[in-house]
This record gives C-alpha cells, sequence and structure tokens, in this order.
C-alpha cells in the first residue's frame, strides 16, 4: 500500500522542525469532515488550504489566499498529503528547513463534499472566518485553481477601482472653525495609493498609474495585513534621509467601503490598523489644534499643514473645500 505521508516525512527531520511527523503505520479514521486554511509566512506569504480525507490532510498552497468573490478565481497549488495532526499546528519552522516560517491557524471547521474527483472538488466550507461553496479544478500537474460559487455575504463589497485621490483647497487664512478640522502635516511628497490584497501590494500615483516596480521596499507593508484587504491613501516621503510611506486615510477595509464615511471614522479605522513599520507610518493627526500643528511644520521644514474636516467623506478626484492647505508660518 502506498504510504500517503511519505513525501511529507522525505522532506522534514524530527531534530530540526516542530511540525507533527508521526510514524509510519495504519492512518487515522475519521469523519472526512474537517478543514484548516493556515496563514505561512515563509519565503513568500500564502495560505495553505488543508482537508482531511482517507486519513490525511489533502493540501494545497493558495498565493493569494481563498477567493471572496465569485468574479475572481485565485491559484491553487498542490502539496503534499500532510497528517492530520497538522489541523492543530502552529508555530515556527526553523529558518532553512522546508517551508521555514511563521504558521498561523488562520480559519479551521468542517466541510462537507459535493465532489471528489482528480480533476475536481466542490466543497462547502463552515468555519468561524470563512463559509461558503468552493470549487477546487485542476488545471495541470500541480496547479488549481479555486472558485468561490456561492455569492459573498450581504455587506462584502470589492476593493474600489483604482481612485484618483481627493486633494485640499489651498488657503492663506485659518477656517472660521478650526475645531471642526483634524490637521496634520503637509509633507510635501508623491501621493500614492495603496492597494493592499492577498498579502500583495499594487501601489498608484495621483494618475492611477502602478508604481509598484519602483517601491519594492514597500512590499513588505502587504504582509504585515496577512489575508487582510485595504485600501490606504498617503505620500512618498523622504524623512531624516529614508524615504517611507506615509498613510494618512482608510479608504477601504475588510470587505467595505469607507468613502462614503466621515473622515473621523475612516481615521479611527486607520489607526486601529497600526500601519507602523520600518518604512512606513500612520501621519500623526491632531484635531482642532492648527497653530501648534502649524508651528511644529515650520519649525520641522514642512511647507504646512492640512486640515480635514472631521464630518466629511471623500471625494475621489476633486479639490474639496472639506480639506484645508495653509502654508506654514514661523513659530510665534
Amino acid at each position: 500500500m502506498t504510504d500517503k505521508l511519505g513525501a511529507y516525512r522525505a522532506k522534514r527531520d524530527t531534530a530540526r522542525t516542530p511540525e507533527p511527523i508521526p510514524p509510519e503505520g495504519p492512518l487515522p479514521r475519521g469523519e472526512d469532515d474537517t478543514f484548516v486554511v493556515q496563514e505561512h509566512h515563509a519565503r513568500s506569504l500564502h495560505w495553505d488550504l488543508r482537508l482531511e480525507r482517507g486519513g490525511v490532510l489533502v493540501s494545497w498552497a493558495i498565493p493569494k489566499g481563498l477567493p471572496p468573490d465569485p468574479a475572481t478565481n485565485h491559484l491553487a497549488v498542490h502539496t503534499e498529503d500532510h497528517p492530520v495532526e497538522y489541523a492543530g499546528f502552529e508555530g515556527e519552522i526553523p529558518k532553512g528547513e522546508y517551508g521555514g516560517g511563521t504558521m498561523t491557524i488562520w480559519d479551521r471547521g468542517h466541510y462537507t463534499t459535493e465532489k471528489w474527483s482528480d480533476h475536481e472538488i466542490k466543497i462547502v466550507l463552515s468555519g468561524s472566518r470563512v463559509a461558503g461553496r468552493y470549487v477546487l479544478f485542476r488545471t495541470g500537474d500541480r496547479d488549481w485553481m479555486i472558485h468561490r460559487m456561492d455569492p459573498p455575504g450581504d455587506r462584502w463589497e470589492p476593493p474600489p477601482v483604482p481612485l484618483a485621490p481627493m486633494t485640499p483647497v489651498t488657503r492663506a487664512r485659518v477656517p472660521r472653525d478650526p475645531g471642526a478640522y483634524a490637521w496634520e502635516f503637509w509633507w510635501g511628497g508623491v501621493r500614492a495609493l495603496a492597494y493592499v490584497e492577498g498579502g500583495r501590494l499594487t501601489l498608484r500615483d495621483a494618475a492611477g498609474a502602478d508604481v509598484t516596480a519602483g517601491h519594492r521596499w514597500l512590499r513588505p507593508l502587504a504582509g504585515s495585513f496577512g489575508s487582510r484587504a485595504v485600501v490606504l491613501d498617503g505620500e512618498v516621503v523622504t524623512v531624516a534621509g529614508t524615504v517611507v510611506y506615509i498613510a494618512y486615510d482608510l479608504l477601504y477595509d475588510a470587505g467595505r467601503s469607507l468613502l462614503a464615511e466621515p473622515f473621523e471614522h475612516r481615521r479611527t479605522g486607520l489607526e486601529s490598523l497600526a500601519v507602523d513599520g520600518p518604512r512606513w507610518q500612520t501621519a500623526p493627526s491632531w484635531p482642532g489644534e492648527v497653530h501648534a500643528v502649524r508651528r511644529a511644520a515650520a519649525e520641522q521644514g514642512l511647507p504646512g499643514v492640512v486640515g480635514k474636516r472631521l464630518g466629511s467623506a471623500y471625494a475621489p478626484g476633486e479639490e474639496s473645500p472639506a480639506w484645508v492647505r495653509l502654508p506654514a508660518k514661523a513659530a510665534g
């Protein structure tokens, strides 16, 4: 009889990896109804879908994760069968070992089988984060595609098409109601919208052109979000001699467009994401503090400040009076 876990064991050493490596012998008999999705921060971020069947976990590596929308199919690469014990595995696979990196459980639960053949598998997943009908269909030797068959949840929306950024009007004087605005630095950088989905980044300039290739240093930003899909508005800025991305607005988050939300709600959402890394950060913002922020901008040699009306929606492509840009002035 073929050892279903032979390929798995051949790639792993019990003395070097914490992964479960059961000895050869009879396989456990289950109900063929357990699934797990593991987030795998290896050489490249991906998600591993594993389905219990015949005493093992039949496995696929999915670079962009399970598709939430029937309009999009995702690549799924068939890998070696894993032991059923792997459904509970989380941990650090040592660098240099096969699959080296951090493994966490993204979701797990039960599934039912509608069809299982060598070329097509139809399943219904019931987990805490994912629930729905999916089909895996084979396109090559190890290459498959995964497609969602049923509609996504009622509140889910696809990420917005490439957006033209909202821009401020320039004024010489402080508005009469400065307390109605959140005040930020006017950075004087290059405007860029960051589209993050499936752990991958697309960076677009103000004209909508894809400029990701010129900013490869920013790609790890996407991995920090895991499977979460977001659209950030911000600028590429040089700070203390280092080029960084400064995010100052959140336009889409986890299946929901935020364009119609008031700025103060978008700002709260942005802060909850904790966008803070070696070359990316969240822009500081101070509601009502126009004079202090303006003085600080002048002291730091920045061109000025931008005030964003707390209750304003995001107006793509518009120069809107809801955002006011003021030149810096000397302290005092």
